[in-house]
């Protein structure tokens, strides 16, 4: 709720290989019951956005893997270019 009120906000999940954690923050679309940490924070954000009045709002996300010291951007056009 805080990333409405001009928060920054981060989400960190951390764990051994096949922990579950990529489950954990995107899940599966359908059934909706299985919505990962991700789609359910947007989905909250953008409503808080559509129903607030008088306000603007610069919406900023990134998705990134730190794996065995290599960092890559899930969200860029590349997955697998890594970033220095």
């Amino acid at each position: 709720q805080g990333v409405t009120e001009g928060f920054n906000g981060t989400i960190f999940a951390y764990g051994q290989t096949g922990s579950g954690k990529s489950f954990t923050m995107q899940g599966i679309a359908d059934p909706s019951t299985q919505k990962g940490i991700i789609p359910r924070a947007f989905e909250h954000i953008f409503e808080s956005v559509q129903c607030a009045e008088n306000a603007k709002f610069l919406v900023r996300a990134s998705y990134l893997e730190i794996y065995n010291e290599d960092i890559r951007d899930l969200l860029g056009a590349d997955t697998k270019q890594k970033l220095e």
